[in-house]
């Protein structure tokens, strides 16, 4: 089978992961040829970890015309200035989440992909994983009816208590909703479709936050986005959603999502994994019983670049984690912030076709029949 050479730009914390599933499960299909990074050390000590892998600078890796997948790790506020550079130098690609800071930054991207006829796509894959997958063929093979409602949760005491550099999550870019929405709003899209209207109320908690982490402990940082957000969401089929993503929470039990259909409840894993335990509770049950997943849960972050170089290969065929859908769950975190601002609905102006299904019974690292 033909492969398709990929970059990586930005080798941080979460580019392990990246390099692993790349080289380890993906590499039917993909080859990780380079990395480059503003720190060269850096890149080279990922290249040193993976042979056969060449540690470049950012301008030489863009240069580079056998490479034709820009994997982009950056942080967030850097995402649309990397991405732009890739696709002004010929190349598709595919950066973690979110897609841009701005709704003006994601739609340039979008229309230049469009204009070089690329391929843009974008964190999280995880929906393309076992638990999330399994629970959509539960949906799209009817076993619990129309869907009706939806909630979401995701909820914690911030960063500032484990993660050694945890301001970035208190600027504009961060926050709870922008941190974590992603995976929750893309797990939702994936499962029920695009969302037409949205109401949200958002609140600063706490004007500061204090760094106990060791590396900067005592440190205080000033809160400049929302760090409790609570939304409501009206899809295009009718259903209604609810959401709370927040930083403010010592603790709770409550589910990360749940979808609730006119036959039966389904609880669905954390979306911030490939895998996790799917529940179901029909009309007439006493008791939520367990459902054994229907796809492959022992895969990681990278599936929606493998996807995407399927894509390429097979001009036409549509790739799951691509820019629409990124672009609407940045246009959704951005309307629960407005809603709460302005006081009011926000009707979506974006939208996206729902994923194609990943296939029941796959090998792992396989994405179609």
């Amino acid at each position: 089978m033909d492969k398709v050479k990929v970059g990586i730009i930005g080798c941080g914390n979460i580019s392990g992961i990246y390099f692993k599933m790349l080289r380890e499960v993906y590499n039917n299909i993909l080859d990780l040829a380079a990395c480059a990074d503003l720190e060269l050390a850096r890149a080279k000590a990922k290249a040193t970890e993976n042979p056969g892998v060449k540690a470049m600078t950012v301008k030489k890796l863009l240069a580079d015309p056998e490479i034709k997948i820009v994997v982009n790790l950056t942080i967030p506020k850097t995402h649309y200035k990397v991405a732009m550079q890739a696709l002004k130098a010929g190349k598709n690609v595919y950066s973690e989440k979110p897609l841009a800071i701005t709704r003006t930054q994601g739609k340039k991207l979008l229309a230049l992909a469009k204009e070089k006829n690329l391929l843009i796509g974008n964190a999280p894959d995880t929906f393309l994983g076992g638990g999330i997958q399994t629970c959509r063929k539960l949906i799209d093979d009817g076993v619990i009816g129309e869907p009706v409602a939806a909630t979401a949760f995701m909820m914690c005491r911030g960063h500032e208590s484990w993660h050694p550099d945890p301001e970035f999550y208190y600027q504009v870019g961060g926050g709870p909703m922008f941190d974590m929405g992603p995976y929750y709003l893309t797990a939702l899209v994936n499962l029920l479709g695009p969302v037409k209207r949205v109401t949200g109320s958002a609140r600063i908690s706490f004007p500061t936050r204090t760094i106990t982490s060791v590396k900067k402990n005592g440190k205080v940082v000033p809160v400049e986005v929302p760090t409790h957000v609570a939304g409501i969401m009206d899809f295009a089929n009718g259903a209604v959603g609810t959401i709370i993503t927040s930083f403010d929470v010592w603790a709770h039990t409550l589910p990360c999502i749940q979808i609730h259909g006119s036959k039966a409840s389904l609880e669905v894993p954390d979306p911030n994994g490939f895998g996790g335990v799917v529940k179901i509770r029909k009309s007439g049950d006493t008791a939520w019983s367990e459902v054994k997943l229907t796809h492959a849960a022992d895969i990681n972050r990278g599936m929606g670049v493998a996807d995407m170089a399927c894509s390429i290969l097979r001009p036409g065929r549509p790739h799951r984690a691509n820019g629409e859908l990124a672009f609407h769950v940045l246009d959704l975190m951005h309307a629960f912030h407005d809603s709460s601002s302005k006081g009011r609905h926000v009707i979506m102006q974006s939208t996206c076709a729902r994923p194609a299904a990943v296939p029941a019974g796959m090998a792992k690292g396989e994405l179609d029949r």
